[in-house]
């Protein structure tokens, strides 16, 4: 069997995939180990026999799909946390990573690790697949200079410490998130530390308001609406007397009017403040041949752009209330930017629910299809501005690389959308399957690779690597944990949610949403996951190439 795999890689490339899929189903203590298995079925695989190896171009074309898509996916998140609020959460996760990052550089001290095994370490701590391609290659570029037996010696002993580190990354963070929630749970109750409406702050409501403010009679609503700026609901129905209608900009506001907000609770209370007195009387839809539906986006000519530009009152006479993209839903405004594959709830009359369902597209399988033209042209850019030379102190260069340009070019790309007539967007579902795709070819490819030196690196210190992988993890996990109470005065589910994100792992995500029925963990998750992935994979960039300056 050895001799087949070591004679056929295609073979031996999706064995190794294949057994990893499979054993990463195992459910050990209710966890399982998902994707990340086909990294160890593939150390396994090269510590049994040298001759199983795969070319190097397998793991570059997975990391840079893996890398380069979830650059998109996270582009407009990324950059919208550094709005507002955002701000503060995004700067105090990169602050507990940096803890995580000051805590390798002791440990390497004290361990006499090389950089790039450091830099594996502090990866698998922080269990980021991503962040280890960065350091596989920001090690390799460093090394182009040394014989090859050192370059693939850099180039493996990260996989082989991010491999030691990686299991207690994850359970260890459930540890300690499980005795945190115990002190804290027998401090103070939970259910009094929540914030007003927490449970309910993703339930998108619909409530019918009669129009009683004097201050806004005789207003069109663009006019009532502008001083708030995004008021954070959307109107989208109006009687006036026995007529109803759909909500334009130039509608003009009168006594009695009955008008309907869509919005979280808390922009449902300030519609309230807004227009009068909540009625008993619900204008349901489907009241004088106004209807909804639930329509897919197609037209790649709308892709990456606000629907302020559709001018949809004018075209169909119609309006969008919310947008459901992925698993989540959220209320439309008029600075929403629609993504190839949303699917967007349109009000109008019946009549015209055909001409807008044909408008948007409304067709699974054009947004099955992947634009390769724009895939292909921003990958060319993020492989670009990775081979740009950026010098160091001591004469040394500094490149991005496979995995830091596609990334930086992914997140600009994806905040843009649209560039000219070049959507730069992927389907959501096309963008899961290309990193999917991308992640399984890296962690094969690298894991065989990693696993020809395994036995010597644990042999030289392995019980001493997992023991600091360990303390990197604990003080990452302790530093969040304190700075969510003590600072941002956060209840256990969110700090939960937050320390997941931090770890940018879906099995500590998995146990903080066993053990609350909040939507606080996957609020919190989001919220500081796009920072926390570009941290990562920055510092475990600068490990390497500062500790090989020093």
């Amino acid at each position: 069997m050895l001799d087949l795999l070591a004679n056929n890689q295609l073979l031996l490339l999706f064995t190794v995939i294949g057994l990893g899929y499979l054993i990463g189903n195992i459910k050990i203590f209710g966890f399982q180990l998902g994707v990340a298995a086909v990294l160890f079925v593939g150390i396994a695989f090269g510590a049994i026999d040298n001759r199983l190896a795969l070319p190097e171009h397998i793991y570059v074309v997975g990391l840079v799909l893996f890398v380069y898509a979830i650059g998109l996916q996270s582009g407009p998140g990324f950059f919208a946390s550094f709005q507002k609020r955002g701000i503060r959460f995004s700067v105090a996760t990169a602050g507990i990573i940096f803890i995580g990052a000051i805590a390798t550089f002791l440990i390497e001290k004290i361990l006499g690790l090389s950089p790039a095994s450091a830099s594996g370490l502090f990866c698998g701590a922080l269990t980021n697949t991503p962040a280890l391609a960065a350091a596989v290659e920001t090690a390799k570029n460093l090394s182009a200079n040394l014989p090859s037996a050192a370059r693939d010696l850099n180039a493996s002993s990260p996989v082989v410490t991010f491999g030691l580190a990686y299991p207690f990354g994850v359970f260890g963070v459930i540890l300690c998130l499980f005795i945190a929630g115990k002190i804290i749970k027998s401090k103070e109750p939970m259910e009094s530390r929540l914030p007003i409406g927490a449970q309910e702050s993703e339930v998108i409501l619909s409530r019918t308001f009669r129009i009683t403010n004097p201050g806004i009679f005789g207003k069109t609503v663009a006019d009532v609406l502008r001083p708030m700026g995004d008021p954070g609901f959307v109107l989208s129905r109006i009687k006036k007397g026995e007529k109803t209608d759909i909500v334009e900009p130039n509608t003009i506001l009168e006594p009695d009017d009955l008008i309907v907000a869509v919005g979280l609770p808390e922009a449902v209370q300030r519609a309230q403040i807004v227009f009068g007195e909540l009625s008993p009387e619900h204008l349901a839809e489907g009241t004088d041949g106004i209807a909804y539906r639930r329509i897919f986006v197609s037209n790649k000519a709308l892709v990456g752009k606000p629907i302020r530009e559709l001018q949809l009152h004018r075209r169909i006479h119609a309006t969008i209330t919310r947008i459901r993209r992925g698993d989540a839903d959220f209320v439309a405004s008029a600075d929403s930017v629609l993504e190839l594959g949303d699917r967007i709830r349109v009000v109008a009359h019946k009549d015209r629910i055909e001409e807008a369902a044909k408008y948007f597209g409304d067709s699974i399988k054009s947004i099955a299809e992947t634009d390769f033209l724009s895939l292909s042209l921003g990958i060319v850019l993020g492989v670009f501005l990775g081979m740009i030379p950026i010098p160091l102190p001591h004469g040394l260069t500094f490149k991005l690389g496979f995995a830091g340009g596609p990334l930086i070019a992914g997140l600009i790309l994806g905040r843009l959308e649209r560039t000219g007539r070049i959507s730069w967007g992927l389907p959501f579902n096309a963008n899961l399957v290309l990193r999917q795709v991308g992640l399984v070819f890296f962690m094969a490819g690298i894991g065989i690779q990693a696993g020809h030196g395994f036995s010597a690196t644990f042999s030289k210190g392995g019980l001493g690597l997992i023991a600091g992988g360990a303390l990197i993890t604990t003080a990452v996990t302790i530093s969040a944990i304190f700075i969510g109470t003590r600072y941002f005065k956060l209840p256990m589910p969110a700090i939960m949610g937050m320390m997941a994100g931090i770890q940018t792992q879906p099995a500590c995500l998995a146990y903080a949403n066993q053990q609350t029925e909040s939507e606080l963990p996957n609020l919190w998750y989001a919220t500081v996951y796009p920072a926390s992935m570009v941290s990562k994979i920055i510092l475990a960039q600068l490990i390497v190439s500062t500790l090989l300056m020093f």
